[in-house]
């Protein structure tokens, strides 16, 4: 399997869960994975939020831990990266306004290469991607923004624990669903895990 260079991008309460597992799991296969923010450098950190579902109208949000940024935001050429990890949480919403972050995200759609978003991350695909007929899935609050989009909504099971391939996105509803979401990203990725 020949390694993979991955970039992720993420901002200030961006869900812990979603960015912390998604990382260590990429690192535990083999790949190298860049975790950036618009105005960070390597050394940074961003806060994380603890989003859980404990049976309110909506998720309960926590602090979480300081995630480290690995490498300078301003640095970064996507052209040498082969995947894209867009995790959810609160910061999806406000980096869709930095216009070098929705180019960025373009450029691995226009490439065709493979894009893991998750729960509130589908804002960047919003922002960023024409979804016309694109089956994609996310945490239920972003469904309107979505299916105004022109994506076809993925169904969501009860445990949020599904994930939907639609070309070279994959995406899933909220951080119960990473083994799904992780497997088929390196699925596209043409990361081989041998039993």
């Amino acid at each position: 399997m020949a390694a993979k260079k991955i970039l992720m991008i993420v901002g200030d309460y961006v869900e812990d869960y979603e960015a912390m597992v998604p990382l260590q799991m990429l690192l535990m296969v083999g790949h190298t994975v860049h975790a950036v923010c618009p105005g960070k450098k390597a050394g940074d950190f961003v806060r994380t939020a603890v989003h859980d579902f404990e049976g309110d109208q909506t998720y309960s949000e926590k602090p979480g831990h300081n995630f480290a940024i690995n490498a300078a935001f301003d640095d970064i050429r996507v052209q040498d990266y082969d995947g894209l990890v867009i995790p959810g949480g609160r910061a999806p919403e406000y980096l869709r306004l930095d216009d070098r972050v929705v180019e960025m995200v373009a450029h691995f759609d226009e490439a065709r290469k493979p894009i893991a978003a998750i729960c509130h991350g589908l804002q960047l695909l919003t922002a960023a991607l024409k979804l016309e007929g694109r089956q994609c899935t996310a945490y239920p609050a972003v469904k309107h923004e979505l299916l105004r989009a022109g994506a076809r909504w993925g169904e969501i099971n009860a445990t949020f624990s599904n994930a939907h391939v639609d070309g070279n996105l994959v995406t899933a509803p909220a951080w119960p669903a990473h083994p799904e979401w992780m497997r088929k990203f390196l699925e596209l990725l043409g990361t081989r895990i041998e039993p």
